[in-house]
């Protein structure tokens, strides 16, 4: 059994968003997969999913630099679930076949190499594959000094790229793609240029706005002065894939 596994907590994402990425993950997968999400809100979740209370993190009110950092809770030690894990975030689109991704050097921490970090090793964790319980120690060592950990580390990818102690290994590029960095084309051409979906892609990774709901209607929220330049055609593929 593969396990693909989300995290939903707070107001950002809506639950419609974990039912769609529920629905095409296992659009995309030919073996026995559960999906699961960790989640403080079970509210409006699709029955098919299997839901998980976050693991306990002791993070600090105030003072913390913002961030995911409640993403680090699923690396400690026991939260419900066995073996590897495929983790997405849930502002992801999944377009092609997903099984390879449990077979692609096993035994590593497999995550995507940072579209803006590529010179750097840094990984982007919208898409990784790591063992349960495989280190425990992030969580440990983040809660005896939070707040100064989350100003050394900048976001919890970063933290977690340097100091997993596991072996790591970068997804091939073609699989996980950034809406922005490869799909988008540059101003002026995304004027007058569709966003075009690479037959290669599996996953599409949408880092900020805009979101999945708001390309998909040809909408970039911004700044006033940002518009000239921040715009998006209405993605036509994404009625096919974020469904």
């Amino acid at each position: 059994m593969q396990t693909v596994a989300c995290i939903k907590w707070g107001t950002a994402f809506p639950a419609e968003y974990v039912n769609r990425l529920y629905r095409g993950v296992m659009r995309h997968v030919m073996r026995p997969t559960e999906f699961v999400s960790f989640t403080d809100d079970a509210t409006g979740l699709d029955p098919g999913i299997k839901v998980l209370p976050i693991p306990p993190i002791d993070l600090p009110a105030t003072g913390l630099r913002e961030g995911p950092w409640r993403k680090l809770a699923l690396w400690s030690r026991d939260i419900g679930v066995e073996g590897d894990i495929l983790f997405l975030d849930l502002d992801v689109v999944v377009t092609g076949p997903l099984d390879d991704f449990f077979d692609y050097e096993r035994g590593k921490l497999c995550i995507i190499r940072n579209w803006t970090q590529l010179n750097d090793g840094m990984g982007n964790s919208s898409v990784m594959r790591y063992p349960a319980g495989g280190a425990p120690h992030l969580v440990d060592d983040f809660e005896k000094d939070a707040v100064r950990m989350s100003f050394r580390y900048v976001n919890e990818q970063m933290y977690l790229t340097k100091e997993s102690r596991l072996p790591i290994a970068f997804w091939p590029a073609h699989w996980c793609q950034s809406f922005k960095h490869d799909l988008l084309p540059r101003f002026p051409l995304n004027w007058f240029r569709d966003v075009r979906l690479p037959p290669e892609a599996r996953i599409v990774v949408f880092t900020g706005p805009p979101r999945p709901h708001e390309a998909q209607d040809g909408k970039w929220p911004t700044k006033w002065y940002k518009r000239h330049y921040k715009r998006v055609r209405p993605v036509t593929w994404m009625k096919d894939h974020w469904v």
